[in-house]
């Protein structure tokens, strides 16, 4: 029997989602075809005059469950089928995620029952709150002792116990079966915690959220997998609603998926589903690619032969994957591949700066056929790169750039506000944050010269440094020398005539810090007189009075101000409801208090909802890592391969988590030996080379330091290539 589902193989830019759009439009084309011969048939029936007991082929109007890796894939790929059919078509695009999510929400009556669970409204965890309550609940099991076995701190254990039920949940693992499988997989190992011990500690963590409807991503995995797809009545309910499935990417999907997918199949829908043998990205980090490739099985397998015809994939793929795995094999790299090698690295960063710089201003490329790609990105390189770049007015584009919210100069001043609001958080304010907010609040309203031009030009940093304000950093450091004054429970602001030589502070900053004074004072009178809703309330009259005000905030403020909100906003949530569960007789201000810490701790980052400036894509150099360049999906004229000497590249740019090969279905439980570790880093830096080298399509600079940060001599696994450059360029070559 032929099946109509299509299994799509290719590598990385052979147009597989192309052929799925291509694949959805002829599943449309057919259903318009059967609905006009339908329609035609049933009116010749009624001019006869017979009697039709003929039974409509849809009872409702089934749409098409669209699939894809990652949220940004996720959005383009629905724009893409949205706008091929014109929208004519119920589409539903979500992350495999992102769909059990709204599956559970949805169904949960269903659950409730199912479960026997308090009737209550679910609330999801967010990773740095599941993270917080977990280890307050844990806290009386995680002795020194237990530390001491793990070898990792408090934080780093619980995080690792946490992921182990998130693993489980993608392989479609109960949560009960994972003290079994943790005990094949470790064997004597005697470096690690008992896994009976971290299992209970994760039944426990998974019947507290459940009794107070608290959903994490693993919770609502395991619920969807264990629960959901077995249960009859949803079973009817999902193969109603969805006909046809397309999943874009499959090989970076966690288990769970496929038993989503032929569930789907086995009910009569169709399928098309799009396979990289190079992608992979996720694997260690949930997905499992060998269990969802035996989904072909049930399809017509086609295969997209060779590599984009904008690539160097054809003509360097080979040569390198050779040379990384048979060093002493002689071969010279040709000359698209160019090699930029110093001492040390910070050498390594100005040159591999100035190259870029030199070949944009020389018009060889533009910026945003640039991209420089590292295995792991830190503040020192991020800083560096961008600060020479922009100096040369060039733009850029930092990828995913997963900054803790905290290192945001608006986000301290605006909880160093919070602290002189509220009583009873003195402790969590001092003189130097006081004189930064006063420059942050000071701000004056000013657009910039050619708006979106203008500030398409700048970085984040720059920007910030640019806006003017009314109390300059010198004023602001008197200001709060002379006019703060500390105390645990209440610190307050001296009128600026405090200062006896106050008449040099000037009108400006004068007349600026009165007006942030007076605007404090009321929001304590209200506060006192509980006026004020919430914390939540506060920050956004702060938002809207000093810092908005119709004025043109960089996007990248933007974002740290809406994931301040929408942070805030979910933790009073998750407080209120602990609240209702089971009271607990704190002081007023305990939530506030912990929330600043929380931030501070720097577990939040700036990645609100969308991810991304509406609009067209920057004209400016990416900076990336290698995790984060192959999720993306990009590609460029020129790539710059930072730290090629660098042993992460065998890693992939993403550590893989604590016990993930255990959960592979192909191999759950047996134990992960030495040399499994090895042949995984060489298979997963021969699916980089191949995949990175599809995304590129003119030519490639290793860049090579001798010397890492550290000053450890670097003898990664990309040093072949580096010495098979016959094209160089040195220190001296440059200057």
């Amino acid at each position: 029997m032929v099946s109509h589902s299509v299994w799509i193989v290719g590598t990385s830019r052979s147009g597989k989602t192309a052929r799925l759009v291509e694949q959805f439009c002829h599943w449309v084309k057919l259903e318009n075809q059967y609905n006009e011969s339908f329609y035609t048939k049933k009116s010749r029936l009624k001019k006869g005059g017979h009697v039709s007991e003929f039974l409509y082929l849809k009872q409702t109007d089934p749409g098409v469950l669209v699939l894809a890796a990652n949220d940004d894939n996720r959005r383009e790929l629905g724009d893409i089928i949205v706008t091929s059919t014109f929208g004519k078509y119920p589409v539903r695009a979500k992350t495999p995620l992102g769909f059990f999510q709204d599956e559970v929400i949805l169904f949960w009556p269903l659950l409730i029952n199912s479960l026997n669970l308090k009737a209550q409204f679910p609330v999801r965890l967010r990773p740095e709150t599941e993270q917080e309550l977990a280890t307050k609940l844990w806290r009386p099991q995680l002795d020194e002792e237990i530390l001491r076995i793990a070898g990792v701190n408090e934080s780093r254990l619980v995080r690792r116990i946490l992921d182990l039920l998130q693993l489980a949940a993608y392989s479609g693992t109960p949560c009960e079966d994972i003290a079994q499988i943790l005990a094949k997989g470790l064997g004597e190992n005697t470096t690690t915690l008992e896994p009976e011990f971290l299992a209970c500690l994760l039944l426990d963590w998974r019947n507290w959220c459940l009794e107070r409807g608290l959903l994490t991503y693993g919770i609502i995995t395991e619920l969807y997998s264990q629960y959901l797809l077995s249960d009859r009545n949803y079973q009817q309910h999902l193969t109603k609603r969805y006909q046809a499935v397309l999943a874009d990417d499959v090989d970076d999907y966690p288990s769970v998926a496929r038993l989503l997918f032929e569930l789907l199949l086995d009910r009569g829908a169709v399928g098309a589903f799009s396979y990289n043998p190079d992608g992979a990205v996720r694997l260690g980090l949930g997905a499992d690619p060998n269990y969802l490739e035996g989904l072909a099985e049930r399809c017509r397998v086609e295969i997209l032969t060779g590599p984009p015809p904008e690539s160097l994939s054809e003509q360097l793929t080979k040569q390198m994957v050779e040379l990384v795995t048979e060093p002493m094999v002689l071969l010279s790299l040709p000359k698209t591949v160019h090699s930029i090698q110093t001492t040390s690295r910070a050498q390594l960063l100005r040159q591999t700066a100035e190259v870029i710089a030199n070949a944009i201003q020389s018009q060889q490329v533009q910026p945003e056929e640039v991209t420089i790609i590292a295995p792991g990105l830190d503040a020192i390189a991020r800083y560096t790169l961008v600060e020479i770049l922009v100096k040369q007015n060039i733009p850029v584009e930092s990828l995913n750039d997963q900054r803790p919210l905290i290192s945001s100069p608006i986000i301290r001043a605006l909880l160093t506000m919070l602290a002189l609001v509220y009583p009873g958080l003195g402790r969590l304010v001092d003189r130097d944050a006081v004189a930064e907010m006063l420059v942050v609040l000071s701000r004056k309203q000013q657009l910039p010269e050619n708006s979106t031009d203008a500030m398409n030009r700048v970085s984040t940093t720059d920007a910030m440094n640019r806006v003017s304000t009314n109390i300059d950093p010198v004023r602001a450091g008197l200001i709060a020398d002379y006019c703060f004054v500390p105390h645990p429970d209440r610190p307050d602001l001296l009128p600026v005539s405090t200062f006896k030589r106050w008449d040099r502070i000037g009108y400006a900053a004068t007349t600026a810090y009165s007006e942030i004074l007076e605007w404090l004072e009321q929001q304590r009178s209200q506060q006192e007189l509980r006026l004020i809703p919430s914390p939540i309330s506060l920050l956004d009259r702060a938002i809207q009075r000093f810092l908005w005000n119709g004025s043109n905030l960089p996007y990248e403020q933007l974002a740290a101000l809406r994931e301040l909100l929408e942070t805030a906003q979910h933790y009073w949530e998750i407080d209120t409801r602990l609240r209702q569960i089971a009271p607990v007789e704190t002081t007023p201000h305990t939530t506030i208090i912990e929330f600043i810490q929380l931030l501070r701790r720097g577990t939040i980052t700036a990645n609100p909802y969308p991810v991304r400036p509406i609009g067209g894509a920057r004209k400016a150099v990416t900076l990336a890592t290698i995790f984060q360049y192959r999720s993306s999906r990009r590609s460029h004229r020129w790539h710059f391969w930072l730290d090629a000497g660098s042993p992460l590249w065998a890693k992939g740019g993403a550590a893989t988590l604590f016990g993930a090969p255990f959960f592979l279905r192909d191999r759950l439980g047996e134990p992960w030996t030495a040399e499994d570790e090895k042949l995984a880093e060489e298979q997963r830096l021969q699916r980089i080379l191949t995949d990175l080298l599809s995304r590129v399509s003119e030519r490639v600079y290793l860049c090579h330091s001798d010397l890492a940060v550290n000053g450890q001599e670097q003898l990664g696994p990309l040093l072949p290539l580096v010495n098979a450059c016959v094209t160089v360029i040195s220190e001296s070559t440059v200057n």
